[in-house]
């Protein structure tokens, strides 16, 4: 698999073919017959190519999952993103997902759940009742505030992977793996934003969209993320039947649902809780705060993915995989998976 990592190195380090060819001292053409699988380089390319990444020789030698089916659902087609962009969080899905389940294979039994069947629920012309829908679905309430949302999911069967990538162009996308969604998330954006696009992106999976209508398909998988997050009645047992002014105790319900400010004035005056020129007041003062690129935090409790550590812990603890080996599908410290692993003391 050395030709799949190095073209992974290569996107990790942001660098094209060319930039990769002059710092080494061959041509565009030889990377990419590297990468291609049609050249093998010679090791002193090999050495000069692993300095200039920034990894180790061994690294390009990592195993890569040979039982990987993997759908990557097509980027936007008003997305932002380069070429280059896109191809490297392909990359760094595949690469994610080849150590995910080689963890996996060392394992007995069926331990991951069966997801939620997916591109089965129908869109009812409201955004708020596709949002009930969605919540049922997944056997949720039918209102409060939803904490711990990642492991939720993963514990349905729906696999979360921060793909740590400084580009705020990108926020998520989605797919499948052997059979189950996943979604990806951009690890740098904040709680907040993070627990929205994780709804956006579900909802792209769950529903049935009509794919002509893409523009108006991202509108309304935010919408209905929004109301899925703080839902009507949510918003009417937290604010009131009318909100005539921007008050503090509005922060504790956005720390409350995990939510932006933004959102909650958005949905406020969705319901008609908020007029249209409170809403409006608000986007003036925010913007002004610079809120509209870095409000700050209302999430207390930050989420994060578990369930690739806790299989590796799992093969580890059951002798199925050495401390050493969950330490490389881990990209841990050898000491941080000894912690984790081993008899509880009490």
């Amino acid at each position: 698999m050395f030709e799949k990592n190095l073209k992974y190195y290569r996107l990790k380090k942001n660098m094209s073919m060319k930039d990769l060819a002059d710092a080494v001292g061959v041509t565009s053409m030889a990377i990419s017959n590297y990468e291609s699988g049609k050249r093998q380089p010679e090791i002193e390319i090999i050495n000069k190519m692993a300095e200039v990444l920034g990894i180790k020789v061994v690294d390009f030698l990592a195993s890569r999952n040979s039982h990987l089916e993997i759908k990557h659902c097509e980027f936007r087609k008003h997305s932002t993103l380069t070429k280059t962009q896109q191809e490297f969080i392909r990359e760094s899905v595949e690469e994610y997902f080849s150590r995910f389940f080689d963890a996996l294979d060392c394992l007995c039994g069926d331990p991951l759940p069966t997801p939620p069947e997916c591109y089965t629920l129908e869109l009812s012309g409201s955004y708020q009742h596709d949002a009930l829908n969605l919540r049922e679905h997944l056997g949720l309430p039918k209102e409060g505030p939803i904490d711990e949302l990642i492991g939720i999911l993963e514990n349905k069967g729906i696999i979360v992977f921060e793909l740590d990538i400084d580009d705020d162009h990108f926020s998520g996308m989605n797919g499948f793996v052997n059979g189950y969604p996943f979604i990806v998330i951009n690890k740098n954006m904040n709680p907040e934003r993070k627990r929205t696009t994780i709804i956006h992106e579900l909802a792209h999976l769950m529903f049935i969209w009509d794919e002509s209508k893409e523009k108006e398909n991202e509108l309304l998988a935010t919408q209905i993320a929004g109301a899925f997050l703080i839902t009507d009645a949510d918003l009417f047992r937290e604010l009131g039947l009318k909100k005539t002014r921007l008050t503090r105790d509005m922060i504790l319900v956005c720390e409350e649902y995990g939510i932006s400010m933004y959102l909650l004035v958005k949905r406020a005056a969705q319901v008609k809780i908020m007029s249209n020129s409170l809403e409006k007041e608000f986007y003036i003062k925010a913007n002004k705060a610079h809120w509209n690129k870095h409000e700050p935090q209302r999430v207390k409790k930050l989420e994060e993915p578990l369930l690739f550590k806790q299989l590796v812990y799992r093969a580890v603890n059951e002798e199925g995989v050495s401390i050493q080996r969950g330490a490389e599908l881990l990209q841990m410290p050898y000491s941080d998976v000894e912690k984790y692993c081993g008899l509880m003391e009490v």
